[in-house]
């Protein structure tokens, strides 16, 4: 994870540090602190995989970095259309950086479609580069102009560099045996071999990553490199780019270590594998496609050697079902999701609660209600994981902040699950989910010692002096009843959904039992140790910010923002919201206001007025896209204000 020293240089518009001309007239280089980028063209364009090229190109240089990718939901939405439009945005820079950024200053455009969708995001000023090949007459009525901005001067207060990228492409490609359509195809490699060349951006991986991508297709392989070779030497030589661009490594954000890009669906995986070897417990996957959560299956299913089982279900429910029954029989038990997939989990997440087994049950939120908005994302499943089943059926939640923090994450509901034997959420989202960051690689010594004790024999000692079994028996402290492998000789006991009698484990209808079972796994849920919410607070602020989950990146910009410009304002950010941290509430009393910034309706804001009779005010956002960190800080300053 990056470093969280605080910069005033977040804030900051971005600046030009130096320039200098190199010997003989050559092309001047201009050295900048951050730089933000937006790749966008038609979903077939290859803006996502240009994207992540060249954010793995910075990553290898150094950089901090934030990316945003943004797709429609649709596999193939029509051609040239704005509801087919695919952008990438990357935030890099030298130094700590928290955010994908508000606005591009660099704006890629592969037709009018991707230029209309985001020209709005773009301040004057801002570089944009357009594909003319793509400005026909068809190409600009598809979204509703009767001219081209090329031409109408609607531009002009922008650096504009038209450049004829199908053209371009197709004329470096001229000696490849490929049809036109075939060599159109490359254009988005010359498009990042151009912004390579721009910002100095290493080559090597590229090419080596492309050999790689299309090593059954050497031809195909060798035709990509050559439009990206092709978009490099363009750039040096055109009239029309005078200058490129440095970034420096930002060799003072990170602490030292070993690090490497990572999105929050390959960290979480990475977090789970972790989990499971640091129990000494085989890992199960029982899993259902669903977007944004499928490339947790996806990345799983690579890593049988690490005792990894993955199983693709043929629906929700089937898929929960072999992840709890795996858990019965000793595994690290996982099922991933979204938050139409929660609602088909919820019956069996209430099996687990009652069972009392481990369980880590993956919610990557995305837009709702219903099938909503799959690709886009949203904080709107709190109130569901907290609640969102039939009777009493408590269960923890865990919220990572960060891309890279879903590995830690992963391993602090592992610890959870096992050891207070109990479902556990996991919430993370799809802008966690699919953006990435420098995460440092941990050394196996800094991570969490997560073995457990399996029963082995008798527990329970009865009136006439046998020894039996008890099953629900309870740990004194953790109040986790014993995990019996089946098989195991003299343990075999009941399981199943109807109500349990206390220690014995069987079938009661007694109500004074069940309402003893039912406080009970009440109270080894509030009982579950976790560590006390941090204040940052440097100034003793009137006014707290309080978070969770991924927007902790927002905000925490947003509070840069305002303490460079003199403002008193305090945060902090939750990752545990079920059970609270045990001081938080003696924080929030603290302060003279409370904000709340959630990507719904205000969820956290609810349970903390319920809970703490706290006054928090709710600052709420549901358009499938995050905070940006100007709004946010403009919110927070009015907060202060008043």
């Amino acid at each position: 994870m990056t470093s969280q020293v605080s910069s005033p240089m977040e804030q900051a518009d971005d600046s030009v540090v130096g320039e200098q001309r190199e010997p003989g007239g050559a092309k001047g280089v201009r050295r900048l602190n951050r730089v933000i980028i937006r790749f966008a063209g038609d979903s077939g364009d290859g803006m996502q995989l240009t994207g992540d090229r060249f954010t793995s190109e910075t990553a290898s240089f150094g950089n901090d970095l934030s990316t945003l990718p943004n797709f429609p939901a649709e596999i193939r939405a029509p051609a040239g259309t704005l509801p087919g439009v695919s952008s990438f945005q990357l935030h890099f820079a030298d130094h700590d950086i928290l955010t994908p950024g508000d606005a591009p200053n660099v704006l890629v455009a592969m037709n009018p479609a991707a230029l209309k969708a985001n020209i709005g995001d773009v301040p004057r000023g801002a570089e944009i580069i357009v594909n003319t090949d793509e400005f026909s007459k068809r190409a600009l009525q598809k979204v509703g102009w009767d001219s081209s901005p090329l031409e109408d001067g609607s531009l002009d207060g922008y650096h504009l560099h038209p450049v004829p990228l199908t053209t371009l492409t197709v004329e470096a490609l001229k000696e490849f045996d490929l049809s036109r359509k075939e060599a159109e195809r490359s254009k988005n490699m010359f498009a990042l071999g151009l912004l390579s060349w721009m910002y100095h951006r290493p080559t090597e991986g590229t090419e080596k990553f492309l050999r790689t991508k299309f090593a059954k297709k050497p031809e195909i392989a060798e035709a990509n490199i050559a439009a990206y070779r092709a978009g490099w030497n363009f750039g040096e030589t055109t009239e029309d780019f005078a200058v490129s661009y440095e970034v420096a490594p930002a060799a003072k954000a990170f602490p030292v270590g070993t690090y490497r890009n990572i999105s929050g669906n390959l960290a979480l995986a990475y977090g789970l594998i972790a989990a499971s070897q640091q129990a000494d417990l085989p890992l199960y996957l029982g899993s259902y496609p669903i977007t944004p959560a499928s490339d947790i299956l996806h990345e799983l299913s690579r890593h049988k050697n690490f005792g990894v089982r993955t199983f693709q279900a043929e629906d929700e429910i089937a898929g929960i079902g072999a992840a709890l029954g795996a858990a019965f029989g000793g595994s690290l038990a996982v099922t991933t999701t979204s938050g139409p997939g929660v609602a088909l989990k919820s019956e069996t997440i209430g099996l687990a609660v009652s069972l009392e087994l481990p369980l880590l049950v993956v919610d990557i939120q995305r837009g709702g209600p219903s099938t909503g908005l799959p690709t886009k994302t949203e904080q709107a499943d709190l109130l569901q994981a907290m609640y969102g089943r039939n009777g009493e059926a408590p269960v923890p939640v865990v919220a990572p902040r960060t891309p890279a923090d879903c590995f830690d994450a992963a391993l602090e509901a592992a610890r959870i699950a096992l050891t207070y034997r109990t479902p556990v959420f996991l919430l993370s989202d799809g802008y966690l989910a699919n953006g990435s960051e420098p995460w440092r690689i941990p050394d196996l010594e800094e991570l969490p010692d997560l073995r457990v004790r399996f029963a082995s024999g008798p527990n329970h000692t009865l009136a006439d002096g046998s020894e039996v079994f008890w099953p629900y028996k309870r740990d004194p402290l953790t109040l986790a009843r014993p995990w019996a492998v089946p098989g195991t000789p003299g343990l075999e006991h009941r399981i199943g959904g109807i109500e349990k009698q206390d220690g014995s484990g069987n079938i009661s209808y007694d109500p004074a039992n069940h309402d003893l079972m039912v406080r009970t796994r009440q109270a080894k849920i509030d009982g579950i140790e976790v560590p006390d919410v941090e204040v940052d607070d440097p100034h003793g602020a009137r006014t707290l910010v309080l978070g969770w989950g991924s927007t902790y990146g927002p905000i925490t910009a947003a509070v840069r923002r305002l303490r460079t410009a003199g403002e008193s304002i305090a945060q902090a950010h939750l990752r545990h919201l079920n059970p609270f941290p045990r001081n938080l509430g003696h924080v929030l009393k603290q302060y003279d206001r409370v904000v709340v910034p959630e990507m719904n309706l205000g969820q956290l804001a609810t349970l903390i007025r319920a809970r703490y009779l706290v006054d928090a005010h709710s600052y709420n956002q549901v358009n499938g896209m995050p905070f940006k960190a100007e709004q946010l800080a403009k919110a927070l300053k009015e907060a202060i204000d008043d």
